[in-house]
């Protein structure tokens, strides 16, 4: 499986921050959850390749506008 790999999974995402002074990502589905924690400076390195990744996704072909 890959990142181009589709499932039909549904999730729950959670974003926000921790009383440690940490970023969680956090995600739920059926029987999992996965907190994630990153530091401020990671957290906005992470947020900065989703909006480039949105950035492509919206150029490539069948891309949702």
């Amino acid at each position: 499986m890959g990142i181009d790999t589709e499932r039909d999974i549904e999730a729950n995402l959670q974003i926000g921050p921790t009383d440690k002074g940490m970023v969680r990502i956090y995600v739920e589905a059926e029987g999992i959850e996965i907190p994630m924690d990153f530091s401020p400076d990671d957290a906005e390195e992470i947020a900065e390749e989703i909006t480039a990744a949105a950035t492509r996704a919206r150029g490539a072909k069948g891309g949702k506008r």
